[in-house]
C-alpha cells in the first residue's frame, strides 16, 4: 500500500505538472503563451517550423502527463515524457550544463528519470485500470 501511494503522489506530481506544461504550449494557460507566440519562440530558435512543433510538444505534454498522472500505458505515458524533454536539451538546455538556475537540464534529466523509472517500476495499485 505505501509503495502504491508514493507510486500515485509521484505520478500526480510529475503527471498534472507536464500536463500543465502541455496547456501552457496550447492554449496560454498557467501563464503560458499559447500555441502562436510559443511557435513562434520555437522559430527563433531555429526549430522549424515552430508551429508544428509546438503544436507536438504541447500535445505530448498534456498527454503524457495525463496518462502518467493517471497510471495509463505507462511506456506509452513516459515515451511522450521524455521525447519532448530530449528535443529540450538538444535544442536548449544541453549547451548550458547541467543546473536549471543557469538554464541547463536538471529539470529536463530528472523528469525523464522519473517517467522512465515509473514506467520501469509500474503505475502502482492506485492507477486507473485500462479495459
Amino acid at each position: 500500500m505505501s509503495v502504491s501511494l508514493g507510486l500515485l503522489i509521484i505520478r500526480l506530481a510529475v503527471g498534472l505538472t507536464l500536463a500543465g506544461h502541455g496547456t501552457q504550449k496550447l492554449f496560454g494557460w498557467f501563464g503560458g503563451y499559447g500555441l502562436k507566440a510559443t511557435g513562434g519562440w520555437m522559430e527563433s530558435i531555429g526549430i522549424r517550423p515552430g508551429l508544428i512543433a509546438a503544436l507536438l510538444t504541447g500535445t505530448f505534454e498534456l498527454a503524457g502527463g495525463l496518462l502518467f498522472a493517471l497510471g495509463i500505458g505507462m511506456p506509452v505515458a513516459a515515451a511522450l515524457i521524455v521525447l519532448p524533454m530530449l528535443g529540450a536539451i538538444a535544442a536548449v538546455h544541453f549547451r548550458f550544463g547541467y543546473w536549471v538556475r543557469q538554464n541547463g537540464m536538471e529539470y529536463n534529466v530528472i523528469l525523464i528519470a522519473v517517467a522512465i523509472g515509473l514506467a520501469l517500476a509500474g503505475a502502482g495499485d492506485y492507477a486507473v485500470k485500462a479495459p
